[in-house]
């Protein structure tokens, strides 16, 4: 692992093969790059802006967690949380109502880092006041990856330490460059993934059966913007150009048919948004509400979801 500063913050790089994968472990943990060089040159597989503002001095971790790039660590919970009908809130266990922003805490949170090798690296989760408020359980939250010249596989890890079980539904946004070819468009890519059920999220919280497009689905077609993907027959999802060349293989979970409530959620910000996000979360928005996806960590155990990202 190579460590490096700039603008006053620290960063880690490593590199394996033709890989370089860049990451801001010490805020929220964020994989920011990945970079692989090709006979035909450099592949972005990972985009990230390097000009926006909030990569620079100054900028808050509030401001670098929005950036629209690499991968946000979305943690306990993903998307936006309400509490009959109040939004970006959660009713815990106990009945409380507490603060829960959209995607969580750890995306923004400070992390550890304490374990880090020449292809791996392992964070620690360091909630401050507000985010221990807002998901009041004792218990330790780590973010590890390991890399591989044309692979990443990265672990989200819950060690309960309370005497009361706990609840959680935690996830991933990559954010992936494509095109990633000249002179090709977004209408040139499609989505292979085996899904039978595909859902909105409602305005009030409320997920809402939807009619994905059918095969092939191409990124051009807006209708596939916000849709979440449930009842995964397998636990692998492609996507790439059509001719198939070149795919980006994902893997969501260790299990061959991931439980019906796994989801992936696919998302992009504009039609000339240099990105497109292939989410994968252990369950919808809006979990601890309406129950589906989420997961309890009993007293004393841990649990861990695992995805990752090929070019294999």
């Amino acid at each position: 692992m190579e460590n490096f500063t700039r603008d006053g913050f620290n960063f880690q790089r490593w590199r394996a093969g033709a890989s370089t994968f860049t990451a801001s472990m010490e805020r929220g943990a964020r994989l920011m790059r990945w970079d692989i060089e090709l006979p035909a040159g450099r592949r972005e597989v990972l985009f990230w802006p390097e000009d926006d503002p909030a990569n620079g001095p100054g900028a808050s971790a509030d401001a670098f967690a929005a950036i629209p790039g690499g991968n946000p660590i979305l943690f306990p919970f993903m998307g936006r949380n309400y509490a009959a009908g109040e939004k970006f809130r959660w009713r815990d266990p106990d009945g409380a109502v507490r603060p829960m922003p959209q995607h969580g805490w750890a995306r923004q949170g400070r992390f550890e880092i304490t374990d880090a090798g020449d292809a791996s690296v392992c964070a620690l989760f360091r909630p401050d006041a507000a985010a221990r408020a807002g998901y009041d359980y004792d218990c330790e939250f780590r973010v590890r990856y390991r890399f591989h010249e044309l692979r990443v596989e990265c672990d989200l890890e819950l060690t309960n330490r309370d005497a009361r079980p706990i609840p959680w539904c935690a996830g991933h946004h990559f954010y992936f460059r494509l095109p990633w070819h000249d002179g090709l468009t977004r209408a040139d890519y499609t989505l292979e993934i085996p899904a039978k059920k595909a859902w909105r999220h409602a305005a009030d919280g409320k997920l809402v059966a939807f009619r994905a497009p059918e095969p092939p689905r191409d990124f051009a077609n807006p209708e596939l913007s916000d849709v979440i993907f449930t009842r995964l027959t397998s636990n692998t999802l492609s996507f790439g150009p059509r001719g198939g060349e070149e795919n980006i293989t994902m893997r969501v979970g260790e299990e061959p048919v991931p439980d019906a409530w796994t989801a992936v959620v696919v998302w992009t910000r504009a039609p000339e948004s240099p990105f497109y996000c292939v989410e994968p979360w252990m369950g919808p928005p809006n979990s601890p509400e309406h129950g589906n996806g989420l997961r309890w960590v009993a007293p004393g155990a841990s649990e861990t979801f695992t995805v990752s990202v090929s070019l294999e």
